[in-house]
């Protein structure tokens, strides 16, 4: 089979159209009102924010994703829905009834989403008096469109596209999403929509989306909090090619499937507001691999450690600092390996012998930073994802309500 052809801008996926408009929900005359026509007869699984005070949104969205066939996604931006009391569920609902009166389906067949800022009413009669024009933008090409529709503090667009050979015939799966602060996905503000052609039954749809959102989405920190509204949502028409849930089809849907995942997800760490870089951190020879999280996330949600990249400063004393933090009671330090990039910081307890500062802090310069430690304890290993702490942090999320 050929290769995966892989685009950065997102390609049609049969059987989905998409539409945004401008309603004027909250900031007016910028695209904030998104809706997703799929197919009839398509299959849709998600996963949601494990956050306790969870959005209104999210409540009706798992309810009627259980029991319904779903036809439309519904997102808005401006107001997340939560935090608003007795209130949230019936307006989210009222926003699922508009979309079903102009588009002749049931409300429960329309899954609705939100993000914005949090305890404030979402308006209603802007929502439902947009409905008519956003069914009239649906088309096979707005996938585009929706990536800027659906952010709020986002500078870029993160959307992916990938096309590749099954043995049933061609395949492609093209997803968007959004989010750069409040992420640290648990299940930033981050929202996510990925759709196939391929036609895949409810278990191996959901087996295929679990997967690669524990190898992507939650592993993405930009400043350690869990959005009450995180989603991601994947959609399979079935007008493609059919995949059963085991066999070579089903494997390669999979790794494709994890790539379009982590590049959205990378592209989320890499978007963080007011992040100048994007950092990896890989932990390497773990016990386990709950233990390679546990102290990847810990070196990566540092404050200490996130303003020193900033700074392209090599204080690689913070970087152990966090690794000693991390709660790892049998820890041998003097194992242990710290690399950024491809030079060896430090080993053996303490700086290493070869350690150059200028090479060290060039590594830490550039746009993509690596940062690696070597546990020499275990055979598992964890990747996360995340991004430095700059004063424009600061900065955007004071200024956010404003």
């Amino acid at each position: 089979m050929s290769p995966c052809q892989h685009s950065i801008t997102p390609q049609p996926v049969a059987g989905v159209r998409v539409g945004s408009v401008c309603a004027g929900i909250r900031q007016p005359g910028r695209p904030d009102l998104t809706l997703i026509e799929l197919a009839a007869g398509s299959k849709a699984g998600a996963v949601f924010t494990r956050n306790q005070f969870r959005a209104a949104p999210v409540w009706i969205a798992e309810r009627h994703l259980s029991s319904n066939a779903p036809r439309y996604l519904l997102i808005n931006t401006g107001y997340a829905n939560a935090g608003t009391g007795e209130r949230g569920e019936p307006d989210a609902l009222a926003c699922c009834r508009a979309v079903a009166d102009n588009c002749n389906c049931a409300p429960e067949q329309v899954i609705p989403f939100s993000t914005g800022i949090i305890g404030e009413p979402l308006p209603v009669e802007r929502v439902a008096a947009a409905i008519p024009n956003v069914c009239a933008d649906l088309r096979e090409d707005g996938w585009e469109d929706a990536a800027w529709a659906i952010h709020t503090t986002d500078t870029r667009a993160k959307q992916v596209s990938l096309h590749f050979e099954l043995s049933g015939g061609p395949c492609t799966i093209t997803g968007i999403a959004k989010g750069a602060g409040m992420i640290r996905p648990n299940m930033a503000t981050m929202l996510a929509f990925i759709a196939t052609d391929a036609g895949l039954s409810d278990t191996a749809l959901d087996r295929a989306l679990r997967h690669s959102v524990g190898l992507s989405f939650n592993r993405v920190s930009v400043d350690g909090d869990t959005s009450t509204n995180d989603a991601c949502l994947l959609a399979a028409t079935g007008v493609g090619p059919e995949i059963e849930g085991e066999g070579a089809d089903f494997e390669r849907f999979q790794a494709a499937l994890d790539a379009v995942c982590i590049d959205l997800a990378k592209a989320i760490a890499a978007d963080g507001e007011g992040a100048s870089r994007l950092v990896e951190v890989e932990v390497r020879s773990a016990v386990s691999s709950a233990e390679a999280e546990q102290v990847a996330f810990t070196v990566a949600e540092s404050p200490l450690v996130k303003t020193a990249l900033a700074a392209a400063d090599p204080n690689w004393g913070r970087v152990l600092a966090a690794v000693g933090r991390a709660g790892i009671a049998d820890l041998d330090v003097n194992r242990l390996r710290l690399f950024f990039g491809e030079q060896l910081i430090a080993e053996h307890g303490g700086r290493s012998n070869n350690y150059d500062e200028a090479a060290a802090a060039a590594e830490l310069a550039r746009p993509q930073v690596a940062v690696t430690i070597d546990l020499q304890r275990g055979n598992s290993n964890a990747t996360v994802w995340t991004c430095d702490l700059t004063a424009e942090y600061v900065r955007i999320n004071a200024e956010y309500r404003s």
